[in-house]
């Protein structure tokens, strides 16, 4: 079959793209333009057009398209013109993963970690919505193995369509609420349905909303207060390692650092104690390497360490801060500067006030202007609302070895060379800290 992908560039789209080129299909696609992914996905024989164009659309027998992608696009238009079956990406996951046992990974937060972990140890196709380090992609192919671990999104509703086997679900703290018209109701039913159809669920019973199924729904629930125990931190080799307890089940070490992580690689061996011996799965976890920009340390000397995170939501960061801290304490570092993009206004403004108490325990913050992927500028007075922070407003960073500068009005303030260095966002951040751009 032949499959025009448009927003090939995603992360997400760009996963299901190469998993159906891994299975024989011809694949080409299309974004408004070039990125490292999409210059990969050219390296594994996938025509990519960009910017957008009609000339893209040819002879193709299907056209899927991400979330974002309008109808009034020229490539949809020339689809239709053509009579070429057009789908939404939710809409084409009922047939992509219709013949897979699909391992599916839910949450506000944790999802691509969970499911890189979840890979880590299981044999199977796997589909994450972030570089996994182990397997330096985010899609692994496995041509004879129907298992299919999958990082399934509910910004979209697409979870829903993921054919899940097996439903894990980290948290349903509400997020994306625009896609649900701002309707609770309509956001946890979602949930409840996702979790409902699968034959295998692993549940976080901590979580507000999850809790409330305890009694309704069977499951291989996992109480983190009381079976996840003996929680400490240890460096191997200079990288960060949690050791924990899991219920009777012994004690298990993972990539990373913070109870979110024991919480994650948890729900993960949970799902595979389903169908694999425990001491292959304590084995396999440690093959876990940590996912790109997440604690991904991008440079360090023996004085500082940059990291690179993705956080961008004030849950995100809270739990990624703390592991810094823990971080910082055992390579005996006395300062921690935390360099902050916000990514979206309405993001920002919606939760501005858990903003403000996420980075506690900064020597220095940086803020950076907002990443408005699109949204329209709207005012806020962050030199008010962060007062209590020894803070910076800068302009953007630039990186050289291991020294960060920081650039207010094309003039360097100051460079960072000593102590932790963190970067949060889910903007272009990524790049400036690591000196590509």
């Amino acid at each position: 079959m032949k499959i025009h992908f448009i927003g090939i560039g995603g992360i997400g789209i760009s996963g299901l793209a190469q998993y159906m080129r891994f299975q024989g299909h011809e694949v080409s696609g299309s974004d408004i333009s070039d990125t490292k992914i999409t210059k990969k996905l050219r390296s594994l024989g996938i025509e990519v057009t960009v910017p957008h164009s009609a000339d893209a659309i040819k002879d193709q027998d299907l056209v899927i398209h991400s979330a974002i992608i309008r109808p009034d696009n020229p490539e949809i238009i020339a689809a239709n013109k053509k009579g070429i079956k057009v789908l939404a990406r939710r809409e084409a996951l009922k047939d992509i993963l219709a013949d897979r046992k699909v391992y599916s990974v839910a949450g506000a937060h944790g999802k691509s970690t969970t499911t890189a972990i979840l890979a880590s140890i299981m044999c199977g196709s796997s589909i994450i919505g972030a570089e996994s380090k182990s397997f330096g992609s985010n899609v692994r192919y496995e041509e004879d193995n129907n298992v299919m671990i999958f990082e399934a999104d509910e910004s979209d509703g697409s979870f829903l369509n993921s054919n899940p086997y097996c439903s894990i679900v980290i948290n349903a703290e509400p997020e994306h609420m625009e896609y649900y018209d701002y309707n609770y109701d309509r956001f946890y039913d979602s949930y409840k349905t996702f979790i409902k159809s699968a034959k295998c669920r692993v549940l976080n019973a901590e979580d507000p909303f999850l809790s409330s199924l305890v009694h309704e729904i069977d499951a291989a629930w996992l109480y983190p207060s009381k079976d996840i125990t003996n929680i400490e931190y240890v460096l191997k080799d200079d990288e960060p390692h949690t050791r924990f307890t899991l219920k009777n089940l012994g004690t298990f070490e993972v990539w990373g650092f913070g109870k979110h992580i024991a919480l994650d690689a948890s729900l993960a061996i949970l799902a595979a104690h389903e169908s694999m011996d425990i001491e292959e799965i304590r084995e396999n976890l440690l093959k876990f390497k940590g996912i790109k920009k997440r604690f991904d340390i991008v440079g360090s000397e023996l004085n500082s360490v940059i990291i690179d995170d993705y956080g961008h939501h004030p849950t995100e960061i809270k739990a990624t801060f703390n592991s810094v801290k823990e971080y910082a304490m055992l390579k005996g570092f006395s300062k921690i500067t935390a360099i902050w993009q916000p990514h979206k206004y309405s993001r920002t403004i919606d939760n501005l006030e858990e903003f403000t108490k996420c980075f506690e325990g900064a020597d220095e913050l940086i803020i950076l202007p907002v990443w408005s992927a699109g949204e329209a500028t709207r005012d806020i007075d962050f030199i008010k609302e962060f007062s209590k922070y020894n803070l910076t407003m800068a302009d953007n960073i630039k990186r050289a070895n291991n020294n960060i500068t920081i650039v207010k009005d094309k003039e360097d303030l100051k460079t960072l060379n000593d102590g932790l260095i963190i970067g949060f966002g889910a903007g272009d951040i990524t790049y400036q800290i690591r000196g590509a751009g």
